[in-house]
């Protein structure tokens, strides 16, 4: 059990690293070296978990996806807006979500497969939309896929021209607006009242976020001490 937790923490050591190196250098100027230098690993150990530059890049696209859920909302529509936010967040402070939000959205590298990150955002996004509607939070003339796709697209392009005149530290505002503009046309108005737009929630949903894993962490450990 304890090689497997080492394993795992290496494994995520590497990919922090990785998502650094792409964030600052872009996929192509990244080098194997250069994330080993900075995870403190060996050739050997990176090797072990991904056999190539390209493995380690479509693993941090990756995770951009995969760590997005959120506390669950009597609004299913309320959780729509919180992933954005908390993703708003952790692009502020979360190397490996800088490192997919850059390797998304490069131009000029034909070596990179970014299409699946894309599709699996759009889908989790579409999701949580169809969820929405089976509860009457939206319009019935709402297409679903064409909404989530939107806000993909829309979300990629204020996230870099945040990124750009902010250093991304004003992206929760500017998503906060996109919602003000947009959700008026998908939500019913009954809902449209209750729903929270505040641009500093993603910072407190983030932290709860922590909390909650922390705690499982903590159980988890405490099953397995028992379970030895």
């Amino acid at each position: 059990m304890a090689q497997q937790d080492r394993a795992i923490r290496t494994r995520r050591l590497i990919l922090e690293a990785a998502a650094a190196v792409f964030d600052d250098c872009g996929y192509d100027r990244a080098t194997i070296a250069e994330v080993l230098e900075r995870a403190g690993v060996t050739k050997g150990a990176l090797y072990f978990h991904f056999a190539s530059k390209e493995q380690l890049a479509l693993a941090v696209l990756g995770e951009h996806v995969l760590d997005i859920a959120v506390e669950p909302q009597q609004v299913k529509l309320q959780e729509f807006i919180d992933v954005g936010q908390v993703l708003a967040y952790r692009l502020r402070n979360d190397p490996i979500q800088r490192g997919a939000a850059r390797l998304a959205v490069e131009q000029g590298s034909n070596h990179l497969d970014r299409k699946q990150s894309m599709l699996s955002w759009a889908a989790f996004i579409e999701g949580l939309l169809i969820e929405a509607r089976g509860r009457g939070e939206i319009l019935e003339s709402i297409d679903v896929r064409d909404t989530a796709e939107l806000f993909v697209g829309a979300f990629a392009g204020v996230q870099m021209m945040s990124h750009t005149l902010s250093n991304r530290e004003d992206l929760g505002r500017r998503l906060a607006v996109f919602y003000e503009h947009t959700l008026p046309s998908i939500a019913v108005p009954a809902i449209l009242a209750k729903l929270k737009l505040d641009p500093g929630r993603g910072e407190w949903l983030d932290a709860v976020l922590q909390e909650r894993a922390a705690a499982q962490a903590e159980s988890d450990a405490g099953v397995g001490a028992v379970a030895s």
